[in-house]
């Protein structure tokens, strides 16, 4: 009996975490990362120079799933103009499937 090659899919995630001006996901990207499980993409903070999404939206138009969304928190008295982490921040999640050939 002949054997046969079964190929197999094996999926794995990419994380994109954006980072906005507000916290509706409609909102300007004015900061982001990107971790590849795939291995295909080796990125690393500032290493481009436009976003990969305009918006959270635009993101999930391209398959990517909302994971986390931004609370919106009030500015301390005081504390308005004091520079901080980011606080508008999404975190998306998209499977990649891989052949396993």
């Amino acid at each position: 009996m002949p054997s046969a090659v079964i190929a197999t899919a094996t999926v794995r995630q990419q994380l994109l975490f954006l980072y906005l001006t507000h916290p509706n996901p409609t909102a300007t990207t004015i900061a982001w990362s990107l971790f590849d499980g795939t291995g295909a993409a080796q990125r690393m903070s500032g290493d481009a120079d436009a976003a990969p999404y305009d918006s959270v939206l635009e993101a999930m138009k391209d398959g990517w799933r909302v994971m986390q969304v931004a609370q919106q928190q009030p500015a301390y008295p005081g504390m308005e103009h004091r520079t901080a982490y980011l606080p508008f921040e999404f975190i998306l999640e998209r499977l990649v499937e891989m052949s396993d050939e």
